[in-house]
Parts: C-alpha cells; structure tokens; sequence
C-alpha cells in the first residue's frame, strides 16, 4: 500500500514550494509519493528536462515525485496530465486527452465547472477520469454532488472511468490533509500510473473514505451539497469584501490571504 497525494504544483509553475520542500513535507506525512501536474505553459523544452530531471533525482526508495503536467484548454477547460510531460501548442481539450494518451499518461479533466457538463457530455474522447473533489476548487469542506452525477453518467459509455481527488496545492498554507492510497507496492511510475488507471486506490480526508468509482450513497451527497454550500456562501461573501476594499486601493494583508487559504 502507497500513501501519497494528486495534482501538485511546485516552483516550476505558480506553486509555493520547490520539489525538495515538497518531498520533505509529505515524507513527514508517511506519503511515498506525489503527482505532479505542474502547468504546462510556463515550461519550454529546456525547463521541462530540468523538471524531469528534479523529479528524478529527488525520488529514491522511499519517495517518488512522478512528474506530470497540466494543460490549459480552450474556455480555460484545464487536463491534467499525469506523467505526461510533452509540451503541446493544442488547446481542443479532446486533443490534449489523445496527447496525453500518446504519452502513455493518464488524462483527468480538473475541476470542472458547472456549466462545462454538457460540453465534456458531447466529447467524443473521453479521459481516465474526473477531478470529482479539488480541495482547492470546491475547498476542503465538501465537494459537488454533481460533479460524481456527471461521472456516472460518463461511465454509461466508458466504464473504465474514475473518479479522482485533488489536492490542486499551491500554497505554503493551503490544507492539504487528503491523501490517495494506493493498492500497489512499487514506488515505479508505471506502477502507480497503472493503478489509479485500473481504479486500485482509495482516497481519505481525515475518516472519509472515497471510492475510485465515484459511486457513493445519496445521504452522503446530499450532505455535500448542503456543507458545500454554506462554505460557498462564506468564500463568496470574503470575496466580495476583498473586491470591495481593492475598489478603495487597501490591500489585504498577505499575513491574512494565508490565514484564509488554510481555512477554505
């Protein structure tokens, strides 16, 4: 069994921590590995080498980073890549799937929104899986119910399909107690990628336990659509605020921003 963690970003994109930082962080959360998915336009051929080569070197016996990128689309539709790290000018995000399947990766579409449903609904290329709960996306508290709906609903044509959970890190303070295991004991890329491709994991948040085939009991969604949109409304309303004092050129302390990024 593998502890680790999905979709992280590190120095090489808008993240907060380098890759060393974030091996010695999750070491010391007993996790032996972590998908990266950092994003794709800020790397060129050289960077992305280097990236590759860090992830690389900083993996040993007891740690693997598996480098892995994300790809921005068009309507801002974002795929993760995981351990896919070809550069691609392509926005379709059904030909960044096919990029990424030529890459022997695993495609994931990430976070996506609302009014993306029936648009991913008429793809005739699908990916391995939906982001069904980013803790940064949809916060920490409660995912969508309708995000697993869709996933159902996708899995009609592609059963394969599953469901996964990300942590989307990028801040030194952001909440990052959600965790994936695995049902695999080699710490080889190929061996991780092939089991979260073949849905062996489990993800966890503190007693919560989610299922890769997104399928769970209607109570327990129901439950995430009411906690879901009480946080939602709190986030709005600090949102709001922060418009309204830039509106009047007084800035909000980063000290805070931090303090808030933890809290959602």
């Amino acid at each position: 069994m593998l502890k680790g963690a999905l979709h992280i970003h590190s120095t090489y994109s808008d993240g907060e921590f380098t890759l060393g930082e974030l091996r010695e962080i999750f070491l010391g959360e007993n996790c032996s590995f972590l998908c990266m998915t950092d994003h794709a336009e800020y790397f060129d051929e050289e960077s992305i080498r280097r990236y590759v080569a860090e992830c690389n070197t900083l993996s040993d016996a007891n740690f693997r980073l598996v480098p892995g990128l994300e790809y921005r689309c068009e309507r801002n539709m974002h795929i993760l890549g995981y351990h896919a790290t070809g550069l691609s000018q392509k926005t379709n995000p059904q030909e960044i799937i096919r990029h990424i399947d030529e890459q022997g990766g695993l495609a994931v579409i990430a976070h996506p929104r609302d009014d993306f449903f029936e648009w991913i609904e008429t793809f005739t290329t699908l990916p391995q899986g939906v982001e069904t709960w980013n803790s940064k996306y949809d916060g920490r508290y409660a995912p969508r119910s309708g995000t697993f709906a869709l996933l159902q609903r996708l899995r009609q044509r592609a059963p394969g399909m599953r469901a996964f959970y990300g942590l989307d890190l990028h801040w030194k303070k952001q909440f990052r107690n959600f965790f994936v295991t695995l049902e695999c004991d080699s710490l080889e890329p190929s061996a991780i990628l092939a089991a979260l491709a073949t849905g062996e994991y489990t993800a966890q948040k503190d007693d919560l336990l989610l299922p890769s085939s997104g399928i769970l009991p209607e109570p327990l969604l129901q439950q995430f659509d009411r906690v879901h949109a009480r946080s939602h409304r709190m986030w709005r309303l600090l949102k709001n605020g922060k418009q309204t004092l830039d509106r009047f050129g007084i800035r909000v302390p980063e000290s805070l921003k931090a303090q808030l990024r933890r809290i959602f």
